[in-house]
């Protein structure tokens, strides 16, 4: 087992000191993966978020040094999806739960990781009370070795503090409403998304948005359909829950 240096250490203190203490939760995350580079030795990384709904679905990238292709667009054809939302907390590499022959002829190797040129990585499932929250990916690239077991104990005695910080963040986000404006930045809308938002926050239904945007209510429905799938929601009764009607 590798033994730690007394930098190791305090690197991971001030990792769990910012965990709990630091009250941007996005900031929280990117600040996660810029210092664990300090004791673990990746190229890239991604920290996605579960639905708010519970259905299977990643949102809300927050990513190191990734460009091109995302995960959460191929999360069907991921062969470990089972693992992630199994609702238990967990640090594994790739290659314990399916061979490295196997893994590089699947659809989703090929659709993932060739495009960014990765080819190990290395999870941390995150979850609480038989939840799935959050899940981080540590990449290397083509060429490099694959993750130690000591990376997998490193990253063990950080996945309960940051599924704590995660079930805390969900159910602080349960109990107070965003505004339009809000969740348009929190959550990339575009312009016309926003919008719409806005108007069916106001109650007007979709004849009357289609005309006052003169749009068809086929693109309606597609613009409606991608802020659904932004916010993490199904339908219109957890927009309401999730959106103040008043600015």
């Amino acid at each position: 087992m590798k033994q730690l240096e007394t930098n190791d250490w305090l690197v991971l203190n001030n990792i769990i000191y910012k965990i709990y203490t630091t009250e941007d939760f996005d900031a929280m995350r990117k600040m996660l993966l810029e210092q664990l580079k300090m004791v673990l030795n990746f190229d890239s990384a991604d920290f996605f978020l579960a639905n708010r709904d519970g259905s299977p679905g990643l949102v809300k990238p927050v990513t190191y040094n990734c460009d091109g292709v995302y995960p959460q667009t191929y999360d069907a054809l991921d062969y470990s999806r089972g693992i992630m939302y199994g609702g238990k907390s967990l640090v594994y590499r790739e290659t314990d739960i399916i061979s490295d022959e196997k893994r590089v002829e699947t659809e989703y190797y090929k659709k993932v990781y060739s495009p960014n040129n990765w080819h190990y990585s290395l999870q941390m499932i995150l979850a609480r009370e038989k939840e799935f929250l959050g899940v981080i990916t540590f990449y290397r690239t083509i060429g490099k070795d694959n993750f130690h077991y000591d990376d997998i104990f490193l990253l063990d005695m950080l996945k309960d503090h940051l599924a704590y910080r995660l079930y805390q963040e969900r159910q602080h986000a349960g109990s107070r409403k965003l505004t339009v404006a809000k969740a348009a930045v929190q959550y990339e809308l575009t312009k016309r998304e926003e919008t719409i938002l806005g108007m069916l926050m106001m109650g007007m239904d979709n004849t009357a948005i289609c005309s006052k945007l003169v749009i068809s209510v086929n693109t309606l429905k597609k613009h409606v359909l991608n802020i659904y799938r932004k916010l993490g929601i199904r339908n219109r009764i957890q927009m309401f829950k999730m959106i103040q009607e008043q600015e």
